[in-house]
């Protein structure tokens, strides 16, 4: 009796640790989930965001959520574009409306980002609404999730 006891218990103990590691294995699975998403999002709309009048503070954004290749891409033309912006008088709002993850693991991500956006400048003074769906490859460095590479996509 006392040694189906002991078995019990150690069945038992095995079972609880068992459970609790897959729990907690599943809490990370989405917190990782939750701040792909967020990080997405963020660099999505300091993509789509944009203004003339402090275009560098708007540049400025999209580079600290950048890494690789796609931050030295977007600063090598950041000059370009801020002579552009300012003489076009560019303004545009992004708004992100959907996000989801493509694939993803401990150290990289693929989301999908719809986001729409109300685009003035000296060609249409009244706005025009445009609607982007855009492909952010992101990378886990330092503690942060980072855009490495942005593509529009049909």
């Amino acid at each position: 009796m006392t040694a189906g006891l002991v078995v019990a218990t150690v069945l038992t103990t095995a079972l609880t640790i068992w459970l609790s590691l897959g729990l907690h294995e599943q809490r990370e699975t989405e917190q990782r989930r939750q701040d792909v998403l967020a990080a997405a999002r963020q660099s999505a709309l300091n993509f789509t965001s944009l203004d003339y009048r402090h275009y560098d503070r708007d540049s400025a954004n999209v580079l600290k959520a950048a890494t690789g290749d796609f931050k030295k891409q977007f600063a090598a033309q950041t000059e370009q574009l801020t002579e552009l912006v300012a003489e076009n008088r560019s303004v545009s709002e992004g708004q992100v409306l959907e996000a989801g993850i493509v694939r993803s693991d401990e150290d990289s991500a693929r989301v999908l980002v719809v986001a729409d956006s109300k685009v003035t400048n000296t060609a249409v003074p009244d706005g025009e609404a445009r609607t982007y769906r855009l492909q952010l490859d992101l990378v886990h460095r330092d503690g942060r999730w980072l855009t490495s590479g942005v593509e529009f996509v049909g």
